[in-house]
């Protein structure tokens, strides 16, 4: 046990070290601060820093984590995912996003009552015509994305990188893109049909993409906004979305 009564931390006893190192060597998955509760319900107090020099180390390198894959494909990655709108006539209509990471640019969306595998994947299709198919397609576990929607995506090239269950941070792309458009759009119309909402979303997503700044975009939008200089005039404001929103711009008087 560790010694008590001296000046500084107390000196770990080697049968701690070696506990340490055994309980690190048989729980792989156990980090540093697992090991220490273990070690406080035995009676043992010890500190973290002290877990961690003592414990096994791995012989493999780390593992990117979530977010530093996503950052380094950004480029190469986009995102789908089904959300679900009650229309007028308590109809329920499932929407498909196809969401690009880059610039958070919906390349393609479309509006069903019945989703099933095969028209899913014919949606990723009419999205990345002839060579345009990305990389990596990022999605969740919905039993929707089926054998015959994971051929199509395959014959087009296309590795699909599936998140854990229950996980939607792992997508936290295409979810934030579904709460901004509740909050912006969906939250203040009421749906008749499917064409009342595409032409709906067809709205949001022109203002979306040409006008509304992004703080992940350093407040660009993206389709690329070009900064007006102040000019003799007034500042005019626009209506977008059905006046739900607005762009403003310089006007010459």
């Amino acid at each position: 046990m560790s010694k008590q009564g001296g000046p500084g931390r107390p000196t770990v006893s080697e049968e701690i070290k070696a506990l340490i190192r055994k309980m690190s060597a048989a729980n792989l998955g156990w980090g540093s601060p697992r090991i220490v509760g273990e070690l406080r319900k035995l009676g043992i107090d010890v500190a973290k820093s002290t877990v961690e020099k003592y414990r096994v180390q791995s012989r493999k390198p780390p593992s990117p984590t979530w977010k530093a894959f996503l950052n380094n494909h950004v480029k190469d990655l986009v995102s789908i995912d089904f959300f679900v709108v009650p229309t007028v006539r308590n109809k329920v209509l499932f929407v498909l996003l196809v969401l690009a990471h880059q610039r958070r640019r919906v390349v393609h969306f479309n509006v069903t009552e019945r989703p099933t595998a095969q028209w899913t994947g014919q949606q990723i299709i009419e999205a990345f015509p002839w060579d345009t198919a990305p990389k990596y397609l990022l999605r969740d576990r919905d039993a929707i994305y089926g054998s015959q929607f994971q051929k199509r995506i395959k014959s087009m090239g296309i590795e699909e990188v599936i998140s854990a269950p229950r996980s939607p941070w792992q997508n936290a792309f295409v979810e934030r893109m579904i709460g901004s458009i509740r909050r912006e759009c969906l939250d203040h119309i009421v749906v008749l049909n499917d064409r009342h909402l595409k032409r709906i979303l067809t709205s949001y997503f022109n203002y979306y993409h040409c006008w509304r700044t992004h703080l992940s975009l350093g407040m660009d939008s993206p389709e690329s906004r070009s900064v007006q200089p102040p000019e003799l005039g007034k500042v005019v404001q626009f209506p977008e979305v059905g006046s739900l929103h607005h762009h403003y711009e310089w006007v010459a008087a």
